[in-house]
């Protein structure tokens, strides 16, 4: 009986998660994206690793 129990949930998660990725296919978390390029100083042009902002003051691109 609770094998048939575990077994309902996991499946009624699986069928919430398929309606969900229907329903809002780029519904994706900040987090989870990947971004194409490498975040730059906007006032230098140095690579920005693990900071938002660089020591020169600029913001990244």
């Amino acid at each position: 009986m609770l094998f048939k129990v575990i077994l309902f949930f996991l499946l009624a998660m699986v069928l919430v998660a398929l309606i969900g990725r229907a329903l809002f296919p780029g519904a994706l978390p900040r987090v989870m994206r990947k971004r194409k390029v490498a975040p730059v100083c906007g006032k230098c042009g140095r690579y920005l690793i693990g900071t938002k902002t660089c020591d020169c003051g600029g913001k990244a691109k």
